[in-house]
């Protein structure tokens, strides 16, 4: 797994994030880094509650 340094040190997770802001980080993150294959396991529940696809 390689990571884009450049992309986390430019998009860094916001303190305290709301929901939707996890989501988009996370949906963002996939696009642009390899460092992770898929999104947090608790996160994909919300997602599906809200009938928002992970890709």
């Amino acid at each position: 797994m390689k990571i884009n340094k450049e992309w986390h040190h430019a998009h860094k997770m916001p303190k305290n994030p709301t929901l939707k802001q996890r989501i988009n980080w996370h949906l963002e993150h996939l696009k642009n880094c390899q460092c992770r294959t898929d999104i947090p396991k608790k996160l994909k529940v919300e997602m599906k509650k809200l009938g928002i696809n992970s890709l």
